[in-house]
């Protein structure tokens, strides 16, 4: 492997590389050890080399926005780990449609938007995730989805370049045809409609929801679990007098018991044990299975 590592950091010569790049700097939970080499390409042809590198080469490879939703594992990640984050962005409009770079965070394309005059993003000028993440897993909040106003994805799917119109079937409650590493996201529009006056006001109502029920002052990936049909997890979670309920360094959250955080110094074992504790009590008392939103990647992650 590091002979084959070595080689694909000489056919990326000139693209940005960082060797044995600790995962906890590129993550929201601040958790993760080293990937062997961490891939920042600037554009789409990068990106493709990058690509088409790690495959011919047979590197095992990871593809990742802002790290908003992701659990790395303490050993960290074998290969290439290709982040597509700001040195991959730009906003665009032409009318009412905004397209947007994959690596551009969601936050400030919503708040692009309520700059310009326009609404339907309003929902998401508070999550810290990029576009290309953000369709990967049909992100939402407060009644809106990305499937919502998503006219338009350009991706590379199957190893080609295509630009696909969705349709229904594409996305679900946090699905979307567009993840990787099936399909790379490159670029979404959005069609949007001239603010009815009270976008930013709504726009500030849910920040201020977020500030107040979210326990934003610590590492966390956002809510930890999925909601389970017909519930809410939080309350579940709740419920089962576990808020607070703490392994390590990782707790269940005493504002929203629906988060998981990093309370100082927690491992991506403490969290793995955390939520496994979660499931079961969840499911002993209630019945209900919690599938983790979050996603847990690298050497010897565990399997919940």
């Amino acid at each position: 492997m590091k002979q084959k590592l070595e080689l694909c950091a000489q056919r990326l010569n000139g693209c940005k590389l960082i060797q044995n790049a600790p995962m906890k700097d590129y993550t929201s939970f601040r958790i993760g050890g080293p990937a062997d080499l961490l891939f920042l390409p600037q554009n789409s042809d990068e990106l493709i080399l990058g690509l088409d590198t790690a495959k011919e080469l047979g590197i095992p490879y990871v593809v990742m926005g802002n790290g908003s939703n992701m659990l790395i594992s303490d050993k960290g990640i074998e290969g290439l780990v290709i982040r597509i984050g700001p040195d991959f962005s730009g906003i665009q409009y032409d009318g009412c449609t905004q397209k947007v770079l994959a690596g551009t965070l969601l936050c400030l394309a919503a708040n692009d938007s309520l700059d310009k005059g326009f609404m339907g993003l309003e929902w998401a000028t508070g999550i810290p995730g990029t576009i290309g993440g953000a369709v990967a897993m049909n992100a939402g909040a407060y009644g809106g989805e990305i499937k919502h106003i998503l006219t338009k994805v350009e991706c590379i799917a199957a190893g080609e370049l295509k630009c696909i119109i969705p349709d229904d079937k594409d996305m679900a409650y946090r699905y979307s045809r567009f993840s990787a590493p099936n399909t790379i996201v490159l670029s979404a529009e959005f069609s949007l409609s001239p603010d009815d006056g009270s976008a930013r006001e709504r726009a500030r109502e849910y920040c201020e929801s977020r500030r107040i029920k979210q326990p934003l002052n610590y590492p966390s990936a956002g809510s930890t679990f999925k909601r389970p049909t017909g519930h809410y997890a939080g309350a579940l979670i709740e419920q089962a007098g576990l808020k607070g309920f703490k392994v390590g360094g990782a707790e269940v959250s005493t504002l929203h018991a629906g988060f998981v955080i990093n309370t100082g110094g927690a491992t991506c074992d403490d969290v793995c044990t955390l939520i496994k504790e979660v499931q079961d009590r969840v499911y002993d008392r209630f019945g209900v299975n919690l599938e983790p939103e979050v996603k847990i990647i690298g050497r010897d992650v565990c399997s919940l």
